[in-house]
């Protein structure tokens, strides 16, 4: 067995990419030879893959041309291409010398993606910072994070060709000691106190547990209830004040301490919180969410920081459509809606939020929310996370006392992971995420990277691509989003879409309206004219009013009034066809209606008609040379290949010679076959004559087998007996089988090509064995009979053996009685005897 080394199989491996690169190389190339030239327009040319434009003047072939052909000069050549200009490429931050505790940062604006050093006066003033007291420090550190810089580049502005794709390079780092804030929005019905009195006590240790991760941390508390309507509710008046004991009022949603690094006034105003009571299961926490999100300012969240809303509770929730239930039909706006003591106004007036309205404003506001729910309720706040985008839920325990854990666990959770996504939200244009994240491997398709710690750069690539051109070219500009998920920042991708040329727009030198090119009643653009509603033709020069004539009628263009203008190949100008200009200058498009070409005729092996030795295409139709016919000109009109090398008729007399070749007849006799029709394998031949002599010399049987009719009557031949008839087609054996009046099967070959006839017959007949029919029926009938009789002693025996059974069983019933046998007990006499006492018996 041969083995194929390393380096052979190498090869192999890249001459077959080298095959599929030419095969789509090829591919495209022939893709552009046949579309491009059927586009009329600059515009339409660029907006087809691997096609360009030439706008040279006075040019007579194809303006819109595939890359592979060179016939237009450079600078008369539209071919625009994907391009990339930086707007804002400020550089990746990194900490300060030391790493000061204050976090800040060094930045600055460059095109690379380098991080650059820090300055010994940026050094400094971080020390200055944290040592500072600790409202300065805060207000310092909140100027400062707005320089921080996680996503390279900012902007960047993007041009791009319809199918083309553009390989975007966008770097994420997350930043040391980035701000945090956190915001707890609590459920506060009454199945919520002891988790209330537990979060209380937990808050100094909320904020130190965030503090280890970020200097710059601040908390903020809301809390909700539900719409004050019923069913939600209960509205009689005594429970609107007290809905439980000890509770408070029931109210919709309260900012109750807006975003504030005072760790005190957080467990403060937990402590100072009260519970209230509702009647349904449910919540009206998405009434808290939305306010609480949308609510920038009120609450507090920072443009640069990372923004948490932690939602804690023990119930499901309210959305869009459960609001008619209270008779509040106004779907949800979206907007913020806090009076100035931090109380949801709209509760009873707008309808819950729908998931795809907290989704939006979760997006739109870079907030990453964590559900906090008890075991019961996380199998659906799971589901939940999967629909908004940046969210994740997590157990809470019945008194909230993992609390500090939870939030610990999320953050590093949120924060070790990077994914990218874009505000797309129509299908004209694709981006693809690929990212090696932390290795050096291979690109994969990702949007998202984990295992990430401070410092690490995660290189995305994002590949752009422009599917289809707006048919509104006020839409040829837009905006493109690209942020990481949960992070106030992005990079902003200015698009242009290249769906149009510069030179069939206003102001540029190669577009003139009235042109002297165009007859003065047209526009000049990109090399072409563009005529009126009056004028046609290339230069303009026909005029639609001109129909008096013929040549100035478009009928003058058809063949037939059903035909095409000029069977669809051409133009009609002034009732004359101007047809088509082909790529390859050798094939021409001709006739007073461009019927005719000489390149659409029948191929053989790719060559037009045969190849030029014999024939040539005119009109549709191969004209051969002398000694070929044919519709592709590929029959030789000789019959000497036909003639059979030892002479006699063409084709053997069993068959005609078309293209040099013979087509064999079938005949009653037999089919015919070989290249002269010379042989025939299923024709009888003198099979028939031979088979009664063969059968009586070899088997003694047959209509001759007397031995008197036998001499008389076979004297042509001998059989010759073998084991096995084998035929030598080379010396034109024939072959005969047969079956005699013993249904035995019996061969024999001939060969009478000769002087004498040579047979050679079976040795030995194949019959059938000998069946005893007799014997048969007699051992069925005796076969019935023995299994009769063997199923009747079985039932004799089955029986018998089941009478001793029970036979035995009632002797020994019997003798076990109490009574005696011969009397039975139960019976009573009809007389009765009994004795006076007063003769006492004498």
């Amino acid at each position: 067995m041969r083995t194929i080394s390393g380096m052979q199989f190498g090869v192999v491996v890249l001459i077959a990419l080298g095959l599929c690169v030419l095969v789509s190389v090829v591919a495209g190339q022939t893709t552009s030879f046949s579309t491009c030239p059927a586009k009329t327009t600059c515009r339409e040319c660029i907006q087809t893959s691997n096609c360009r434009w030439c706008t040279q003047p006075n040019f007579t072939k194809p303006r819109c041309h595939g890359h592979d052909i060179g016939y237009c000069l450079e600078e008369y050549t539209v071919d625009p291409s994907n391009e990339a200009i930086t707007l804002i490429a400020r550089e990746l931050s990194k900490p300060s010398k030391g790493g000061s505790a204050g976090g800040m940062y060094e930045s600055g604006m460059s095109s690379s993606s380098h991080w650059s050093s820090s300055s010994s006066s940026s050094s400094s003033s971080s020390s200055s910072s944290s040592s500072s007291h600790h409202s300065s420090s805060s207000s310092s550190m909140s100027s400062s994070s707005q320089n921080i810089v996680q996503i390279y580049p900012q902007r960047v502005q993007l041009k791009l060709r319809l199918n083309e794709v553009y390989k975007l390079g966008v770097k994420y780092s997350q930043a040391e000691d980035y701000p945090v804030d956190l915001y707890y929005l609590m459920d506060l019905s009454k199945s919520m106190e002891d988790d209330k009195e537990k979060l209380s006590t937990l808050g100094a240790q909320l904020a130190d547990s965030m503090k280890r991760i970020t200097n710059n941390f601040r908390l903020g508390f809301g809390s909700f209830v539900d719409k004050v309507l019923m069913p939600y509710v209960s509205t009689v008046p005594k429970n609107l004040r007290e809905p439980c004991p000890q509770c408070a009022a029931p109210y919709g949603y309260i900012n109750q301490l807006p975003l504030s690094v005072d760790t005190y006034r957080f467990t403060e105003e937990v402590e100072r919180a009260a519970v209230s009571g509702n009647l349904d299961a449910p919540e009206g926490g998405f009434d808290a969410i939305m306010q609480a999100v949308v609510c920038r300012d009120q609450i507090g969240w920072r443009e640069k920081a990372r923004r948490l809303l932690l939602f804690s509770t023990d119930a499901g929730f309210h959305y869009a459509g459960d609001g008619k239930l209270g008779g509040v039909i106004t779907p949800n706006d979206g907007e913020c809606h806090l009076d100035q003591s931090g109380r949801y106004t709209h509760s009873t007036i707008q309808d819950y939020p729908s998931i795809s309205q907290i989704n939006l404003k979760v997006k739109q506001n870079a907030i990453n929310v964590i559900f906090a729910v008890t075991q019961n309720e996380l199998s659906v706040y799971e589901k939940l996370s999967k629909l908004v985008e940046g969210s994740s839920a997590a157990m809470l325990s019945n008194d909230s006392s993992n609390i500090v854990q939870l939030v610990q666990d999320e953050y590093n959770k949120i924060s070790s992971s990077v994914e990218m996504k874009d505000n797309r939200t129509d299908s004209l244009i694709d981006v693809k995420y690929y990212s090696r994240c932390k290795g050096d491997g291979k690109l994969v398709q990702t949007n998202k990277c984990d295992d990430l710690k401070v410092g690490d750069i995660v290189q995305f690539e994002a590949e752009i691509t422009l599917l289809k051109c707006p048919e509104n070219p006020r839409e040829w500009n837009q905006v493109l989003q690209i942020y990481p998920v949960g992070i106030n920042e992005s990079l902003t991708v200015d698009i242009e879409m290249l769906c149009s040329c510069d030179c069939e727009r206003p102001g540029s030198p190669q577009y003139k309206e009235y042109a002297e090119e165009c007859s003065g009643v047209g526009t000049y653009k990109c090399g072409v004219c563009e005529c009126d509603e009056f004028h046609h033709g290339h230069k303009c020069e026909c005029s639609a009013t001109d129909i008096h004539t013929e040549a100035g009628s478009a009928d003058a263009c058809r063949a037939t009034n059903s035909s095409l203008e000029c069977s669809g190949r051409g133009q009609c100008v002034c009732g004359v066809c101007d047809c088509e200009k082909r790529i390859n200058l050798e094939e021409v498009i001709s006739g007073k209606f461009c019927e005719c070409d000489n390149f659409s005729c029948d191929r053989i092996n790719g060559l037009l008609c045969s190849g030029p030795k014999q024939g040539i295409c005119s009109c549709g139709e191969c004209i051969c040379k002398e000694g070929w016919s044919g519709p592709a000109c590929d029959c030789k009109s000789t019959t000497d290949t036909c003639m059979p090398p030892n002479g006699g008729e063409i084709c053997s007399g069993h068959g005609e010679c078309e293209c040099g070749r013979c087509q064999c007849q079938i005949t009653a006799e037999g089919r015919y076959s070989g290249r002269f029709c010379e042989k025939c394998p299923t024709c009888s031949g003198r099979c028939n004559e031979f088979k009664h002599c063969v059968q009586c010399q070899q088997y003694k049987t047959g209509p001759l087998a007397d031995p008197t009719d036998c001499a008389t009557n076979c004297t042509l031949f001998t059989p010759i007996p073998v084991q096995k008839v084998e035929i030598d087609e080379d010396n034109d054996d024939n072959k005969c089988t047969f079956f005699d009046e013993d249904d035995c099967r019996y061969e024999f070959s001939y060969n009478d090509s000769g002087e004498q006839i040579v047979v050679k017959a079976q040795e030995q007949r194949e019959c059938p064995p000998k069946v005893f029919m007799l014997g048969i029926v007699l051992a069925v009938i005796a076969a019935v009979v023995l299994i009769g009789l063997a199923v009747l002693l079985l039932w004799k025996l089955l029986t018998t053996i089941h009478d001793r059974r029970e036979f035995a069983r009632f002797e020994k019933e019997r003798m076990m009685a109490k009574w005696d046998t011969g009397e039975n007990p139960i019976y009573k006499q009809a007389t009765t005897t009994f004795k006076n006492p007063t003769y006492a018996g004498k």
